[in-house]
């Protein structure tokens, strides 16, 4: 969708198939007199009857000789935050009453957001909020629709009039450039999630990573017989019982000073997870096509990053493969040698996202000698017991980085658990016949797979986002749509973009 910004122009010089007006509950002012007086006095009429109270996420459609107006309830001013804005634009952007009809534009009177103030120390206006979730809720699938069985296009063009989207000034990606590419970004990643894991094998994932390369951006793809040169036999076991070839992609991005150290994002890239021989139950198992979904977070953010030139140095590491199971697939009591020399016993080839990232992990530090390292992985069913669908769960080893990534998290609304990792969790992962084992038993099964992780990290500041339980939605919410949320990709932006600054 494209997003145009006009100052000083009347309601009724304006042409769109569809004008949105957000109102307050008790609505008293007169922000909207400048519109014709047949739709100001259907506007009076719906309100004087109480047809329409502006509460959170009400909406309302009038049909005017001008055309069509759609009223979208933002409720009380005193209880607005960031995050009911985004939900009322969601709300009015996938309603019925702009989706169809041959829509194809539609404008948005800002005049009402002067009067508002977001209190919850939100870094953008009002107006930036309403339209974020807007777009984000736009978002649709359509890549295996027929024509005759598709719905009408979105809308192309949202003209928002009377102030600017955004009142920040001097930010390093001001508040348009974010809608523009960060949001777009979003979009990126959960096609990616979404699409059949027989169009998203490591090797089209690879090829897509190769198509964000660019003056700032170098991709590197690593075959089998080059992850055996460095020794990451953990990352390969998970591959061995696989006809689809692995894929280790490295991705730098090069936007600062030379000696700056880089922030490395590694995202879990198993691009259809059956289990191995720890077979998955096949009741859900056709949407283990998303767990590559931290990679595809990781994509879009180099996407992002690159598209906005931001002078920060980054480097992602996707560890892409399949988990099958087959005659050469790994066994449980298997034991592997990792990056690092550490020794493996593998007693669930189900958990094998550990197993990938410690590589990955392991080659990071290894080759770039990160300031940070922040690992996003749909890593563990326990996340969902613990936390629902709602949080990301966060552990790590560095108390500010994960209070930088919390501030982002508020931003966002991409909300962040911080869960504890105790030197006690250790003795759950101790094997009698090698350094570590990969799994810990039923309990702390949350905890227990990032205390894993940690052990391959040394001293680098690092985080771990568990993504399992948020990065696929199984029904519509506000502003995100069933399938992939994309999630990780604005959480870590916005951590960029605060560091950059």
């Amino acid at each position: 969708m494209e997003i145009r910004i006009v100052e000083n122009i009347s309601l009724t010089d304006i042409k769109a198939d569809v004008l949105i007006l957000p109102f307050t509950e008790d609505y008293k002012g007169s922000v909207y007199a400048g519109l014709d007086d047949e739709t100001v006095a259907l506007i009076k009429h719906v309100l004087d009857t109480r047809e329409f109270t502006g509460k959170h996420a009400e909406l309302t459609l009038l049909h005017t000789k001008t055309g069509r107006v759609v009223l979208v309830g933002l409720g009380k001013a005193e209880e607005l935050t960031a995050e009911r804005l985004r939900r009322a634009g969601g709300k009015v952007f996938i309603s019925k009453y702009l989706k169809g009809h041959e829509l194809t534009s539609a404008a948005l009177s800002a005049a009402i957001f002067k009067e508002l103030r977001i209190l919850d120390g939100a870094q953008h206006s009002a107006s930036f909020y309403f339209v974020e979730g807007g777009v984000l809720s736009s978002y649709e699938f359509r890549r295996y629709k027929r024509p005759e069985n598709d719905q009408p296009q979105s809308l192309k063009t949202l003209t928002v009039l009377d102030v600017p989207v955004s009142d920040v000034s001097d930010n390093s990606a001001d508040s348009m450039k974010w809608l523009d590419t960060v949001i777009p970004a979003v979009s990126f990643a959960r096609d990616l999630v979404n699409t059949p894991s027989s169009d998203m094998t490591p090797t089209i994932l690879a090829e897509t990573a190769k198509s964000l390369s660019g003056k700032l951006v170098k991709v590197n793809i690593l075959d089998a017989w080059d992850a055996k040169k460095e020794g990451m036999w953990s990352y390969l076991s998970v591959s061995k019982g696989s006809a689809e070839p692995p894929k280790f992609i490295v991705i730098e991005y090069y936007g600062g000073p030379v000696k700056m150290a880089p922030v490395a994002i590694i995202g879990k890239s198993i691009t259809f997870d059956s289990g191995g021989l720890s077979l998955k139950p096949a009741d859900g198992m056709e949407k283990m096509k998303y767990d590559m979904a931290g990679g595809a977070a990781a994509l879009g953010i180099i996407k992002a990053v690159s598209e906005l030139s931001l002078d920060i140095n980054l480097v992602a590491v996707l560890p892409a493969t399949e988990n099958m199971p087959g005659g050469n697939a790994t066994r449980p009591g298997d034991v592997v040698t990792s990056i690092t020399g550490k020794t493996i016993e593998i007693l669930n080839t189900d958990a094998e996202g550990r197993l990938v990232l410690a590589d990955a992990i392991g080659y990071a530090i290894k080759h770039y000698k990160p300031a940070v390292v922040i690992d996003m992985a749909t890593l563990t069913g326990a996340c969902s017991i613990a936390l629902g669908n709602e949080a990301i769960a966060m552990m790590g080893n560095n108390e500010a980085l994960m209070d930088e990534l919390k501030k982002a998290s508020k931003e966002t609304h991409e909300r962040v658990w911080q869960m504890p990792l105790y030197e006690e969790y250790k003795d759950y992962l101790k094997s009698d016949i090698a350094d570590i084992k990969n799994i810990g038993g039923r309990t702390g099964g949350l905890v227990t797979a990032a205390y894993f992780l940690s052990e391959f990290v040394t001293d680098t500041p690092w985080v771990h986002l568990d993504i399992a339980s948020t990065a696929f939605a199984d029904k519509d919410k506000p502003y995100i749509r069933k399938g992939a949320t994309g999630i990780g990709v604005r959480l870590i932006m916005n951590y960029l973009l605060n560091r950059h600054d």
